[in-house]
């Protein structure tokens, strides 16, 4: 099962069959803050908000020059002087990619907190479907938070209904996998026609043994 929208590199995102890979680590830009012509800039009114933005900047020129230590202290810094979900979020990522996943988990349930995101519902699920054993009721959970925040994500959908297929959840993910066929997943073609036969037969099954 590869898994899109994932931490991990392509390469590396194999469990059986189904999810789609979408490679590299989805690190959460900047939020620009425009002040209205009456209002007066966040900066000016708390310098904090000024720095937390300087260390979050900093964090991720660091990423960008492949360093995740540096990176990962400079958004630690950024969140204590003033927390954020970008923070959080890009903190969450460097510490799965250095291993401490549940620092990991714990940096993404906080950004969701502050500011829920598709983004940083997916890398949870994704975190969970990878775990040892896997945890698919806490990926289900997550990707469907995700689809609710982004109901045009195809990926998402494909995502969620291989992870629903596995689950023996057949119907629903025969739903979201015609939404991501229509968004576009090519994939999702393939998935249709397999769990259609999946649910004649299980239908079959079923009304033979009202039969005995």
């Amino acid at each position: 099962m590869s898994f899109s929208r994932s931490l991990l590199k392509t390469s590396r995102l194999c469990l059986s069959a189904g999810i789609i890979p979408r490679a590299g680590v989805r690190f959460v830009p900047l939020v620009q803050t425009y002040a209205t012509p009456s209002s007066t800039p966040p900066s000016s009114q708390n310098p904090a908000f000024t720095r937390a933005q300087d260390l979050l900047e900093s964090g991720t020129r660091a990423l960008e020059d492949g360093d995740l230590g540096q990176a990962r202290e400079l958004y630690k810094q950024s969140i204590e002087m003033k927390e954020s979900s970008e923070g959080w979020h890009n903190l969450a990522n460097c510490e799965y990619h250095l291993q401490n996943k549940s620092a990991a988990i714990s940096a993404w349930e906080r950004s969701i907190v502050l500011q829920p995101s598709p983004d940083a519902h997916t890398n949870l699920a994704s975190a969970y479907i990878f775990d040892k054993p896997p945890k698919p009721a806490l990926a289900i959970r997550h990707l469907t938070e995700a689809l609710k925040l982004a109901p045009e994500d195809a990926e998402i959908a494909f995502n969620l209904a291989a992870i629903l297929e596995s689950t023996g959840n057949l119907e629903q993910a025969l739903t979201l996998y015609r939404k991501a066929e229509s968004g576009g997943i090519d994939r999702a073609s393939q998935n249709l026609r397999n769990i259609s036969a999946k649910i004649m037969a299980q239908k079959a099954k079923d009304i033979e043994n009202e039969k005995q």
